[in-house]
């Protein structure tokens, strides 16, 4: 699957780039740098493969780009890979997010830094933003993945209706769909 990309990285450079990626992104927007970071500037993963493991990210339990950096990493380099580039994602990040804590307790009364904050969100819902959008235009290829998105988005953001529950008879939904497809698709012996 990764034939057309540039070889894959050693473990340094998976733990060099996450660990950019983890200090450099603030509040939020991860997934979107990753997917800039590792499929458009580095092309060591395929857009449509990049998209397939965020949604298995986002399917696991834990925190997403946690997840989608352990995966990246074991596609690039097995088990390894997989620790360079969960450990490049948390520990240079935490260790920041530490002094930062300890900083923020002495000037978090200033009106200045807040509104710096709120500029700093706005940016990353935008970056989340991008990336859920262009997930979305590989998601809904077909009219059933095209409900199934919308009716997961409408329920959630319009029904409000609770996340387990719409995860839980969607994903199910879709999973079948897939495999129906895909069977439909399968060559005859």
């Amino acid at each position: 699957m990764r034939e057309d990309l540039r070889p894959a990285p050693g473990l340094r450079d998976i733990f060099t780039v996450f660990s950019k990626i983890g200090l450099t992104s603030f509040g939020g927007g991860l997934s979107g740098w990753i997917l800039r970071e590792v499929v458009q500037r580095r092309g060591w993963l395929g857009e449509q493969e990049f998209l397939s493991g965020l949604a298995l990210a986002q399917a696991f339990p834990g925190v997403n780009v946690v997840n989608l950096a352990i995966w990246i990493g074991y596609r690039l380099r097995g088990g390894w890979g997989a620790f360079a580039a969960a450990a490049g994602i948390v520990v240079p990040p935490m260790a920041v997010a530490i002094l930062l804590a300890a900083a923020f307790s002495e000037v978090g009364h200033s009106q200045r830094v807040h509104v710096a904050l709120g500029g700093i969100a706005a940016a990353a819902v935008g970056l989340s933003l991008q990336t859920g959008l262009r997930a979305a235009r590989h998601a809904a290829r077909g009219l059933p993945r095209l409900l199934i998105l919308a009716t997961t988005f409408a329920a959630i953001f319009f029904w409000r209706l609770p996340l387990l529950w719409v995860v839980g008879v969607m994903a199910p939904l879709s999973i079948g769909l897939a495999w129906l497809r895909i069977r439909n698709e399968a060559p005859l012996p």
